[in-house]
């Protein structure tokens, strides 16, 4: 398994690349859509140049203006709204553009019950989310935002309002998912494998089982571990669904077997050895261990404190 491992390490695969698309800063005398111009300038029939009866031309004129008057003072309501939140309406729109369309009504009722008794989020809490997951403030309150808090609440047994507002400030992008087509699907996915707690990964509920959650399973099967193990690695520490497999997985295995010289199955002990830092903990337990020459189990190496670490590692060495 060992050689195999290796082998499967050596052809690192594909970073990840993540393209945002950038929109130009906007300002608010300047939107595109309010930069809008009727056409004027072509000619209309005689009929519609009588005097008894309204041009044509200037139906369409004034209809347009008083439209693009409309949405301009519209935008200008949810401007003065949000800033008197604190929260920056321009930088918002760059990041969320459906949020210039979405009535002021629907996004003052998502404040009023994120803000408000049973939720309750404070001021400072609700700018955090909505700077994480803009797309709050242009979901549907009653049959999206509620039906996530119900689901929460009900479905995945988040014990009360108080865990609830911590599982959503430590992942605000589960008020983007939807109910059947994301959280549900994932939910049931946990569940299968063995995770029987998942108010307490209610993060990982954002996830795409097809996208992030299997292929991490997939990964160590190609190591060589049979599915029920590596399956049993992420029910006995569901935190390293979380793990790139890219920039975690793979140099912290590579050191792990070439410059450690350890058994690649170690980790399905141990798994949270990914959750350890290379540079500042796994290396320099490492080489502090290789220069006294002791070989320590990686719970022990890596689990203790600085100062218990050092101290387990003198005594050691003193009695070998």
């Amino acid at each position: 398994m060992q050689q195999e491992a290796l082998s499967f390490l050596s052809s690192s695969l594909p970073s990840l690349h993540h393209n945002f698309p950038s929109l130009s800063r906007l300002r608010f005398n300047n939107f595109p859509a309010l930069s809008f111009k009727p056409n004027t300038s072509s000619s209309s029939s005689s009929f519609f140049k009588s005097p008894d009866i309204p041009s044509l031309s200037s139906t369409t004129t004034t209809t347009t203006t008083t439209t693009t008057e409309t949405l301009e003072s519209s935008i200008h309501e949810k401007l003065i709204y949000l800033d008197s939140l604190g929260i920056d309406f321009l930088t918002l729109i760059n990041r969320h553009p459906p949020l210039l369309s979405t009535a002021l009504s629907a996004v003052e009722s998502v404040v009023d019950y994120m803000t408000t008794p049973p939720i309750n989020f404070t001021l400072q809490d609700f700018r955090r989310l909505v700077s994480m997951c803009p797309e709050l403030l242009t979901s549907p309150l009653t049959s999206h935002t509620i039906p996530v808090i119900t689901f929460l609440l009900r479905e995945v047994g988040v014990d009360s309002i108080f865990d609830l507002r911590q599982a959503l400030r430590r992942r605000p992008r589960l008020l983007a998912c939807s109910v059947d087509h994301q959280l549900r699907p994932t939910l049931y996915f946990l569940q299968r494998i063995g995770i029987l707690d998942p108010h307490k990964h209610t993060y990982l509920l954002s996830c795409s089982v097809e996208h992030k959650l299997v292929p991490r399973i997939d990964y160590f099967e190609k190591l060589g571990f049979s599915r029920r193990s590596a399956t049993a690695m992420f029910k006995r520490f569901p935190q390293l669904f979380n793990y790139s497999i890219a920039e975690n997985y793979e140099p912290k295995l590579k050191y792990l077997m070439v410059e450690m010289g350890r058994d690649v199955r170690e980790v399905l002990e141990f798994p949270q050895y990914f959750s350890f830092s290379l540079e500042n903990r796994i290396k320099p337990r490492h080489e502090a261990c290789a220069a006294k020459g002791v070989r320590f189990p990686l719970p022990v190496m890596l689990k203790t404190n600085e100062a218990g670490f050092r101290d387990t590692l003198e005594v050691h060495f003193c009695n070998e």
